[in-house]
């Protein structure tokens, strides 16, 4: 059974969420997403259920332990846990979702005490080879709140049952089990090449509950890396500025 820890959302575009503790109550989070704690609230540092587990999530680039936050006062405590990039908190009451959700690995923050969160390895092999962020995923069970975050706005589509919607991988950020999923491959060689998407989609089928977001945190990587290395070419060649490395870029035929 889960701790039954209630919760306060601060913020509008980089968020955090702040928890409250009971006595005794506690709150697992990833290793890095705690951003304050109040004195009495111990931490507690393992693999979350094994080596096993610990390793798991170590292959599929997560950290390998989980962090468990504990008041041991006598009274209520606080602890509070934010995302690394702009976006919003999504909290998930599994208890009303059926009991387990699944998320992209990128996308778990914290959860009440009690929440098993463990990887959920694809069974399609097409989509753990070629599926890009999200198809590594990480499920989310029990009967307490778990908290996700998305980058940029949130969509919350709730999927009839036989509704398809292809999305874009690095957009999904978590979904009922009930939706089915599989890799499509976008097919045709100009698409491919000159078509600024992903080679492949994913295909959600319901019947679901189904949460995208507009700001996949790869997207945000790909242009801050690309932006810097304009700006490195314009300060090789002493012309400043991002907009100074395109030019001499463009200048010297590159």
């Amino acid at each position: 059974m889960a701790d039954e820890i209630d919760y306060k959302i601060h913020g509008d575009d980089m968020q955090l969420v702040e928890i409250e503790l009971d006595p005794g109550e506690a709150v697992r989070a990833e290793a890095g997403a705690m951003m304050y704690m109040e004195d009495g609230i111990e931490m507690q540092t393992s693999t979350g259920g094994g080596l096993f587990r610990g390793l798991k999530r170590m292959v599929t680039g997560e950290s390998f332990f989980i962090t468990s936050f504990l008041n041991t006062a006598r009274d209520k405590r606080h602890a509070a846990f934010g995302a690394p990039y702009p976006g919003k908190i999504i909290p998930l009451e599994l208890a009303e979702l059926g009991g387990s959700f699944l998320c992209q690995k990128d996308s778990f923050l914290c959860a009440a005490k009690g929440i098993e969160i463990e990887v959920a390895f694809t069974k399609k092999i097409g989509a753990g080879l070629f599926g890009g962020e999200g198809f590594i995923l990480q499920r989310l069970e029990g009967a307490g709140r778990a908290f996700v975050h998305a980058g940029g706005t949130i969509i919350r589509r709730e999927l009839q049952a036989g509704e398809t919607l292809r999305v874009d991988t690095g957009c999904l950020v978590a979904f009922a089990p009930t939706v089915n999923y599989d890799i499509q491959f976008i097919g045709g060689f100009r698409n491919a090449l000159f078509g600024g998407e992903g080679l492949f989609l994913a295909r959600m089928t319901g019947p679901g509950l189904l949460y995208l977001q507009s700001l996949p945190f790869s997207r945000l990587a790909d242009r801050i890396t690309a932006a810097a290395g304009y700006q490195q070419k314009g300060e090789k060649r002493g012309i400043g500025g991002i907009g100074g490395g395109l030019l001499g870029g463009i200048l010297q035929g590159d």
